[in-house]
């Protein structure tokens, strides 16, 4: 072929290619520009604008400083969503990380009979070992369950504070949910009385520290109330319950209305409890108030289903017939009603030193003062008796007479007024024939209601009575708790009245002392933030070594027999001190029984946690107080005699 022909053909290839690849160039910067311009759109519509985005043919590289490493990998992924993820070069920074912020660090205590719970996150730096163990004391015996997790930051300030004072609540709340954060402590309980309840928050809140943010929820279960019992009044001193009790909140507000529109001023309490004899409780109590208003004056009590209404000695009889009438049509079928019209006063001109009559009065410091009448000698040792033992020994001064001449079932309501006094802080009783008047103040406010339902169940709805008491917050039985002082002369007092005694040679309480543990501990429950110390003694007969590890293990089963009572001991520490604290001398049996002994003692603030000195181990040897001398290698009969009385 000539060079003319193959030149043409040449000239066409090369311009072909050269054309072929300017297109393929403006191609490659075509689809180049369109991956760049895709990228950077999905990544500014999705808020990365920090990325920067240059393309180089098919490769797409990615650059800048992302703030974490999520939004790094957020803009690889977007990217990725436009071009193929292959084509995509992750040249990213990721900034450096400031500290991370430390985690909130919280506890909740859950506490029931079946044990307590903790579950929360807690630093690594608490001493966790001391706080379980801690728990596991106030628990008694019940299942400890730990599920804290531990993250190693330092302790948050006000975190010892908070958690101190939650385990503190979680000793007075045996049902309970607290929850504890640095400064801050929730506590939601449940008490077992409205009384309980005030107390438990008296308490928690006088010992929380300013610092802390206490949050308190403590609820009381509505009271079962045997006899149900309602009492309103209207005479010279105008309208107002002694006792007001219904079982809902919407019946309290209807009873408190009807008894405003009767003439009641001020303030008036209704007390919600468990107990009402029929649903139709309020309907009967707001028809019967009505009722009584409209004759005037008088009394009505309600005890259970059964309706006394005592209308003044001056109601006409027409007035009364009719009035009672209407009651009756609009009491429900299950209140039986007895109403009457209060007789006029009698006197007996012809009686020089006045009607019969009994009087008790008790002083602000307790001091219980029995003058006037009764029947005979045996009601006189009776009444004193029921009155030691309901006011204290020392603090009853009986000077009464006797009156052969006075009315069936007068002890009955002399024992039954004293019964009332009790639940005064001071205050008076005057009784007489036809009439009864309790007078007083208490820092009990349902002393009214427990006076009523206690004289209309033992002296019947039809007795004439009065109760003038006041009710005085700053009385309340919180603010009126024993000092601690007060508290161990309390109970040495108890255990001088009946000594707290043991089988022979043995740790086993007798039976005839468990009485004695039991009003220990009703003397305990106002003195659970005492800090005792319960001291076990015996005398010098047997191995010194031997009595002091019998005293030690008998002052424990005096603290164990408590907490068996639902005591809390954690203020308790018992030590034996065996022989070493004789009071009297051992060389006579009244000595040796006045030495052994047990006694509480106040532990003072400065006195350090000592515990007792153990009891050096003896082989061979029965485990009984009083052993036999060294020398010996059994036991004298002097020296079993000896067990035997210690």
């Amino acid at each position: 072929m000539r060079l003319a022909n193959i030149l043409p053909v040449f000239t066409a290839l090369v311009l072909g290619g050269v054309l072929s690849l300017a297109t393929a160039l403006v191609a490659a910067n075509i689809v180049e520009k369109r991956s760049r311009e895709d990228v950077t759109r999905i990544l500014g519509l999705n808020g990365q604008d920090w990325v920067q985005v240059e393309a180089d043919g098919l490769q797409i590289t990615l650059t800048g400083t992302a703030p974490d490493e999520a939004t790094r990998f957020k803009a690889l992924s977007l990217a990725g969503t436009v071009v193929d993820s292959s084509r995509v070069n992750d040249m990213m920074e990721v900034a450096e990380s400031a500290g991370l912020t430390p985690p909130r660090f919280s506890v909740e205590i859950l506490r029931n009979d079946a044990g307590i719970s903790l579950i929360g996150l807690i630093p690594a730096g608490m001493d966790r070992e001391t706080v379980i163990s801690s728990v596991r004391g106030i628990a008694e015996g019940v299942r400890v369950t730990d599920l804290l997790d531990v993250a190693d930051y330092p302790v948050p300030e006000g975190w010892d504070t908070a958690l101190s004072y939650g385990l503190g609540a979680l000793a007075d709340l045996p049902k309970s949910k607290i929850s504890v954060s640095a400064g801050r402590v929730e506590v939601i309980a449940i008490s077992g009385s409205a009384e309980e309840k005030r107390r438990l928050e008296a308490e928690l809140g006088g010992r929380a520290p300013a610092s802390l943010d206490v949050t308190l929820e403590i609820s009381a279960p509505r009271p079962v109330i045997t006899p149900y019992t309602l009492r309103f009044l209207i005479d010279e001193g105008g309208a107002r319950f002694d006792a007001c009790t219904t079982d809902t909140e919407e019946g309290r507000e209807r009873i408190l209305a009807a008894a405003r529109a009767a003439g009641i001023m001020g303030e008036a309490g209704c007390t919600i409890g468990l107990g009402s004899p029929s649903p139709r409780w309020d309907e009967a109590v707001i028809a019967a108030i009505g009722r009584l208003a409209e004759m005037g004056g008088g009394t009505l009590t309600f005890v259970d289903a059964d309706i006394t209404l005592v209308a003044p000695p001056d109601t006409p009889q027409e007035v009364f017939d009719r009035t009672i009438g209407r009651l009756e049509a609009e009491l429900p079928e299950a209140f039986s009603l007895n109403a009457s019209i209060a007789p006029p006063p009698k006197t007996d001109p012809r009686a020089s030193d006045g009607p019969p009559e009994f009087i008790a009065t008790r002083s602000p410091e307790g001091l219980v003062q029995l003058r006037g009448r009764i029947p005979d000698e045996r009601t006189r040792r009776a009444i004193e008796s029921f009155a030691r033992a309901r006011f204290g020994s020392a603090m009853v001064d009986g000077a009464m007479r006797l009156d052969e001449t006075l009315p069936e079932g007068w002890p009955v309501r002399v024992l039954a007024s004293l019964d009332a006094l009790a639940l005064l802080r001071n205050g008076a009783v005057v009784m007489r024939p036809d009439f009864l008047e309790i007078r007083g103040v208490t820092g009990n406010p349902d002393a009214k209601a427990q006076i009523t339902r206690l004289l209309s169940d033992k002296l019947g709805e039809s007795e004439h009575y009065r109760i003038s008491v006041d009710y005085r917050e700053a009385l309340a039985p919180v603010a009126a708790l024993p000092s601690p002082e007060e508290c161990v002369e309390r109970i040495n007092a108890v255990i001088r009245e009946q000594k707290i005694t043991f089988a022979p040679g043995s740790t086993e309480i007798d039976r005839e002392a468990r009485q004695t543990i039991d009003r220990i501990a009703e003397i305990m429950k106002d003195c659970t933030e005492v800090p005792m110390e319960v001291a076990g003694h015996t005398d010098s007969q047997g191995r010194e070594s031997m009595n002091l590890g019998l005293s030690q293990s008998r002052a424990e089963a005096v603290v164990n027999a408590l907490l068996a009572r639902r005591v809390l001991t954690s203020n308790l520490r018992a030590r034996g001190y065996g022989e070493s604290r004789p009071i009297a001398d051992n060389s006579t049996e009244e000595g040796r029984e006045a030495n052994r002994r047990i006694e509480f003692r106040l532990i003072g603030p400065d006195e350090a946690e000592e515990p007792p000195t153990p009891a050096e181990p003896e082989a061979a040897e029965a485990p009984h107080e009083a052993g036999t001398p060294h020398q010996e290698p059994a036991p004298t009969p002097q020296a079993e005699h000896a067990d035997e009385q210690n």
